[in-house]
């Protein structure tokens, strides 16, 4: 079942930013309609989980945090650009389960979401892994595992894999997969995507999954769609 995530941020950039990455990763992102009424909104459109700034309209994130954990044990993590130490403590007293600091790696973002998920719900999660032939794919661990071996990729080479995974069947265009790593540790371009999809397939070469990237010229890639 899809997961909704209520998004509490008033920078349209992040939002317009935040709500494409994790709808790639199969969530329903939906934002406030009206600050002033950001406890109603959550009232009715019952969220699996909260990401909230601190500094937002009329009341800040740490009121609306308290607001909501009268009466929810949703899972709520801080996103805000105050690095302050004692914002963190006062959002882990407020009773939120994480705190990011802005600016942020969606990579990790995406890893706390779904480690939260994980510990938050023993049932009806998302799926955290996918199945290539006999070796499975885990995102938030960064690996490719079968029976026999353990080949660990690097972050770049992780999300590559995921965008491609998410959209089994599908051509990626380079535009899209470049966009989905704006924020990686490295400079991302045409050319150095694809040096790390070079890395990424001989990766997967040596734990025995072979030729499961195509190149679809002057398009992009695509991975055929897996049974699971």
């Amino acid at each position: 079942m899809e997961k909704t995530i209520y998004l509490i941020e008033d920078d349209e950039t992040i939002v317009s930013v935040l709500k494409k990455h994790l709808e790639h990763w199969g969530y329903r992102v939906v934002s406030p309609e009206k600050f002033p009424e950001v406890l109603t909104e959550f009232q009715t459109i019952t969220p699996d989980l909260v990401l909230m700034d601190i500094s937002l309209p009329y009341f800040n994130g740490f009121y609306w945090c308290q607001e909501i954990r009268q009466f929810s044990e949703v899972p709520i993590i801080f996103l805000s650009s105050a690095e302050e130490k004692m914002n963190q403590i006062m959002a882990m007293n407020m009773g939120a389960d994480d705190f990011i600091a802005k600016p942020f790696d969606l990579g990790v973002l995406v890893a706390k979401i779904q480690a939260l998920f994980r510990r938050s719900y023993q049932y009806g999660q998302p799926i955290l892994t996918y199945q290539l032939a006999d070796v499975t794919f885990n995102p938030l661990e960064n690996q490719l595992k079968s029976a026999q071996e353990l080949v660990t990729l690097s972050p770049t080479e992780t999300r590559i894999l995921a965008v491609l995974m998410q959209k089994q069947g599908d051509i990626v265009p380079r535009e899209e997969i470049i966009q989905a790593l704006w924020n990686s540790d490295e400079f991302i371009d045409n050319n150095t995507l694809a040096v790390n999809m070079t890395r990424l397939r001989k990766k997967l070469q040596s734990i025995g999954i072979e030729n499961i990237i195509q190149t679809v010229k002057n398009r992009g890639y695509m991975i055929e769609k897996v049974d699971s």
